[in-house]
């Protein structure tokens, strides 16, 4: 176990020293794009970019659409967790942009279609609405080339959702309007990013 703890450090000594001199040999970056891996893992298209302000601030704007209905061979409607969300962030760097520790403000916006899914509180349901709120992150990035760098980064807010509740996943008059305050976690990324 020490040995494995002893090659672990070493390693990521050998990786933090590679990275400095690789910030030193570029003088900074201006910009990255950007795709947050856990994101896919939803089955949703994503893209972001974010953008130098200043030495130790970005601004960094992600978007994600998920266009699938749940629409089964049979022509039957099953789960299904179609939206499209909108999440700027304004960050602030302990170090350098794009580079180490930072903290973020989080405003993000969404537009959801979702049926059926347990999880949600949408079981044998409908919920068409939008969302919108306020947020704080911490995240870490490493870089791993002159170019390409890794992002892990959590937040945690507020989130209001207003949507139309509906009797099925794709049938039906509307039940009832559905307000909500939604108080956890707000964002949650693996992003892998390339920057210039």
């Amino acid at each position: 176990m020490k040995k494995c703890l002893f090659w672990v450090f070493l390693l990521l000594f050998a990786a933090e020293s590679h990275a400095q001199k690789s910030l030193e040999d570029i003088g900074g970056f201006t910009m990255g794009v950007k795709t947050n891996a856990l994101y896919w893992g939803t089955v949703t298209p994503n893209i972001g970019a974010e953008l130098r302000l200043a030495k130790k601030w970005t601004l960094d704007v992600e978007a994600g659409l998920n266009p699938f209905d749940g629409k089964r061979e049979d022509g039957s409607y099953g789960k299904s967790i179609k939206h499209f969300r909108l999440h700027p962030e304004i960050r602030y760097w302990f170090c350098e942009s794009f580079y180490k520790h930072f903290i973020g403000l989080h405003v993000p916006y969404l537009i959801y279609n979702i049926s059926d899914i347990k999880l949600l509180g949408t079981e044998n349901e409908r919920h068409q609405g939008w969302g919108t709120g306020v947020g704080l992150s911490y995240g870490y990035a490493w870089l791993l080339s002159k170019h390409w760098g890794l992002e892990a980064t959590i937040g945690a807010g507020y989130l209001y959702l207003n949507s139309e509740k509906y009797p099925c996943t794709n049938c039906g008059n509307k039940i009832e309007t559905v307000k909500k305050h939604y108080f956890g976690i707000t964002q949650a990324a693996i992003n892998l990013i390339y920057q210039f």
